[in-house]
């Protein structure tokens, strides 16, 4: 077996009266992501983690803020494809973790669909995947409830 391991992060600015998208899942919540796509930056870190693991561009080179189809786009298309150009080369998963940062709405009670959105993506079991949601301590952009960060990491194996 030959293994890979693939790594990415985001962050979008949070504004009132925008949605919130994280994992696929709509979260309510009185401020969301400012974004060309959906600005679901949880999907966007794997995106990235996935295609770093199989040797690809990351994603805003392939799905670049300059394409005009990609306004408004659902992010869970580029994990999507992500996926697809991983499984090309013989590239699946093994196991996924990822931790979102952000100070309100908690994420607890929405992990579980969270995590069970992405299995279906990535077409394997939720025990494969694993989310954590983490405050920023009122630290930085996220700590002060201004943004959303999200860190993925992916490990991949084919043979």
């Amino acid at each position: 077996m030959e293994y890979r391991v693939g790594h990415g992060w985001d962050r979008h600015r949070l504004e009132p009266g925008r949605a919130l998208v994280l994992g696929g899942v709509a979260i309510p919540s009185e401020s969301g992501a400012v974004a060309h796509s959906d600005g679901d930056a949880l999907l966007h870190a794997i995106t990235d983690a996935v295609l770093g693991a199989g040797g690809e561009e990351d994603i805003g080179r392939l799905f670049p803020d300059s394409d005009p189809g990609n306004a408004g786009r659902a992010s869970g298309e580029f994990l999507s494809e992500a996926i697809r150009r991983a499984a090309e080369k013989g590239w699946v998963i093994a196991n996924l973790d990822a931790t979102v940062v952000l100070e309100r709405p908690k994420l607890a009670p929405h992990r579980e669909a969270i995590r069970a959105g992405i299995a279906t993506l990535f077409g394997v079991s939720a025990e494969r995947i694993n989310v954590k949601g983490k405050t920023g301590e009122g630290v930085d952009a996220a700590g002060e409830g201004r943004a959303v960060e999200a860190h993925a990491v992916v490990l991949m194996s084919r043979g």
